[in-house]
């Protein structure tokens, strides 16, 4: 086992969720040595043709990062070890939102404005019924040019954002992808739409937070509503501008939002999560054209985080 590799307990918890592997052919064959290699370059972001070869050919990583990717088997992976967690009492539902910007790599660009190509359907050798995550049309998201690869221009140059949502142990119950210089405000309710942690009995998945915090680029009155909505108790402090125009209004500007600055002290569990996703060099930097691949890369270093804290 080198270093960075799934240890023996970590791959006990995984293997009996993955396809059955030494079919006719070896098409499935050696998934622990193929996922190893998909972890280390997530890890240390070189280049697919320099996987070491103790990993085998870097064309079978690369093919199962992006087939897993596309089909939804690195977002299955996750949601299966979060309900563990959630099954055990272990996920701290005081939930924090925020985003982060992240440099992509002039390697990023010039993908094909088409949609990306269509993955295998539902039923062939290899494949769980009801495990492939693809349409109807068995293309992954993405096409368009930059925007639907979310890519985009900001401050920080060409970049891509994450949104994500952290439990209270600073690990990510779920994020989107946009492009650099989209606001955080909009996003709230799209991140929280992708909490859903899947209960390991009888029961619908967990969506609802006991409080979500989050700070002023969220201060929208739609977010609010939305937040009231769903009965969900929330911590957002409100932006100094919008104090004075309610104030202004009078009667008509309305109570006081409330703020809890002992709650608010617990908003930085989502800063920590997202230092823990950036310590994966290919999180970190985005080099992937398509932003499925990309996102795929992103939930694999979450799936670690939550394996091994």
């Amino acid at each position: 086992m080198g270093r960075g590799d799934l240890t023996n307990a970590e791959w006990d918890r995984l293997e009996s969720f993955l396809p059955p592997g030494g079919a006719r052919g070896g098409r499935w064959s050696d998934h622990r040595r193929v996922i190893n290699g998909v972890l280390y370059r997530v890890r240390t972001g070189v280049q697919w043709r320099d996987l070491p070869e103790r990993f085998g050919p870097w064309e079978t990583v690369y093919k199962r990062h992006r087939r897993w990717s596309a089909d939804g088997t690195w977002k299955m992976l996750l949601s299966r070890i979060q309900a563990a967690e959630d099954a055990a009492g272990g996920i701290d539902w005081d939930v924090s939102v925020d985003s982060t910007a992240v440099r992509a790599h002039q390697h990023a660009a010039g993908a094909r404005k088409a949609p990306p190509a269509a993955v295998p359907q539902k039923g062939r050798p290899g494949d769980e019924p009801g495990r492939s995550g693809a349409s109807e049309t068995g293309h992954p998201a993405g096409g368009g040019g930059q925007i639907g690869e979310c890519l985009g221009r900001s401050r920080g140059g060409f970049t891509t954002k994450i949104h994500l949502a952290a439990e209270g142990r600073c690990r990510p119950l779920a994020f989107v992808l946009t492009p650099g210089h989209y606001g955080d405000g909009p996003q709230l309710e799209r991140v929280l739409e992708q909490v859903s942690v899947p209960r390991t009995g009888v029961g619908r998945p967990r969506t609802k937070p006991d409080r979500v915090l989050a700070d002023k680029a969220y201060t929208s009155r739609g977010n609010r509503r939305y937040l009231r909505r769903r009965g969900i108790p929330h911590t957002i402090p409100e932006r100094l501008d919008q104090q004075r125009h309610r104030r202004n209004r009078g009667s008509r500007g309305g109570r006081p939002t409330r703020f809890d600055s002992e709650h608010y002290k617990k908003r930085n569990t989502v800063e920590r999560a997202i230092n823990r996703l950036k310590g994966f060099r290919a999180v970190a930097t985005r080099y992937e054209k398509r932003a499925y691949i990309y996102l795929g890369t992103v939930t694999l270093a979450a799936l670690m985080i939550w394996l091994r804290t």
